[in-house]
């Protein structure tokens, strides 16, 4: 079996967001796999029945604008065609598009990354949910101790400015 070495980085690079999904394109997967742009693209069309639109889809033009000009390379400049992007499944299922052994392999590399995004993005959430429980918390907290000092001022405003007690008892004949 070939031996391929495709850091993670690497491969992390090339995904963006693009309508809320994280999608790699066709230049960069082409890149990838070693072949022409427009080689990818024949494979894709021929088999486009493996394709839906949760697989992948044809950027807009505007989205292509946007996306050019967050993504500053000179090699953009000579894109003809509006690209494809292509999401964890698309890019799944390019490995029985092409079936060359390098494919196959940039494929496995390229779903295990996706796999690790998605559960580092899990742990996160579980993280994020944590703090604003903790948040909630400490919130509570705030309003309990600020309570707390209300009622501590209270009670140092009562023994500092005492109230005049009424006697209680029998009153003297003298006293009347």
């Amino acid at each position: 079996m070939m031996s391929l070495v495709l850091a993670d980085k690497v491969v992390l690079d090339k995904i963006c967001v693009v309508r809320g999904e994280k999608v790699m394109l066709d230049r960069d997967l082409a890149q990838l796999y070693n072949v022409e742009t427009k080689v990818l693209k024949q494979a894709v069309r021929r088999n486009i029945d493996r394709f839906p639109a949760d697989f992948m889809f044809e950027l807009s033009n505007e989205e292509f604008t946007i996306l050019r000009s967050q993504i500053v390379t000179s090699s953009w400049g000579g894109a003809r065609y509006i690209p494809m992007a292509f999401t964890e499944q698309g890019v799944a299922m390019l490995s029985s598009v092409l079936s060359s052994k390098k494919a196959i392999q940039v494929n496995i590399q390229i779903v295990r990354v996706f796999t690790r995004m998605r559960r580092i993005l899990a742990d996160t959430l579980g993280l994020k949910l944590d703090i604003e429980e903790i948040k909630k918390k400490l919130e509570n907290q705030d309003k309990n101790i600020e309570l707390v000092f209300n009622y501590l001022d209270e009670l140092i405003e009562k023994t500092d400015n005492p109230e005049p007690r009424k006697e209680i008892g029998y009153k003297r004949q003298d006293e009347k």
